[in-house]
């Protein structure tokens, strides 16, 4: 009875360390085990012979653009250029209804801007017959024509006022009033708008609009981006 109860924990001592043995290395992975990728292929270069037409961005045919407005041609009631003195407002136009400081509305554009962006301190704008007018230093630019009040313009020999109609308009600017837009305009809700170059190669970023209120002529005024 000793040699047999002294041998069996010797022979489960030894079944036990075999069956850790193999339960171990069961759970290992193998050595030649395949871990799956994604291979990423590059794009195909375009070829020399590829399209390309559609990046190239066609310039608008030139009868299609709407007409240029040479300010030199115009005359406010067939006298004044755009630009003139403060004698001649006075001698055409009289005294103005009113006038203000530049300096208290703060335009972030102005007509006699002088270098590095600055403009004459004493710098007003003139108030006549609902029209605005630029002055500085003896000088005149006209910003704003109302045809309300009896004034007008006077354009390669046609008379351009308040009694003038869009489609007498169309004779002189026939692109333009096709392509006319509607803005909503401060104080007044929306208005017709034709809309004119300035120049005939696009130097210039301004435009001229003419707005029309009741199928006739309202106001004109020079516009330019800040």
């Amino acid at each position: 009875m000793k040699i047999i109860y002294s041998f069996m924990p010797i022979a489960c001592i030894a079944t036990l360390l075999l069956l850790a043995s193999c339960g171990g290395s069961a759970d290992k992975p193998k050595a030649d085990s395949v871990t799956d990728t994604l291979a990423v292929v590059p794009a195909a270069s375009p070829s020399p012979e590829a399209d390309t037409s559609a990046e190239i961005s066609q310039a608008p045919k030139a009868d299609t653009l709407n007409e240029v407005m040479d300010a030199n041609e115009i005359r406010l009631n067939g006298k004044l250029k755009r630009y003139f003195t403060t004698a001649q407002f006075e001698t055409v136009l009289g005294k103005p209804d009113s006038t203000r400081l530049l300096s208290d509305l703060e335009p972030c554009t102005t007509i006699f801007e002088e270098p590095e962006g600055k403009v004459d301190p004493q710098a007003r704008y003139f108030y006549k017959n609902g029209s605005v007018y630029e002055t500085s230093k003896g000088k005149v630019g006209i910003e704003r024509i109302s045809f309300t009040h009896g004034d007008f313009i006077t354009y390669r020999g046609e008379v351009l006022n308040g009694k003038t109609t869009l489609a007498a308009l169309q004779k002189l600017f026939p692109i333009a009033v096709k392509n006319i837009g509607v803005l909503n305009v401060h104080g007044e809700g929306k208005l017709q708008v034709v809309t004119l170059r300035e120049d005939k190669n696009n130097i210039s970023d301004g435009r001229i609009d003419i707005f029309i209120k009741e199928g006739k002529l309202y106001y004109m005024e020079w516009w330019f981006p800040c």
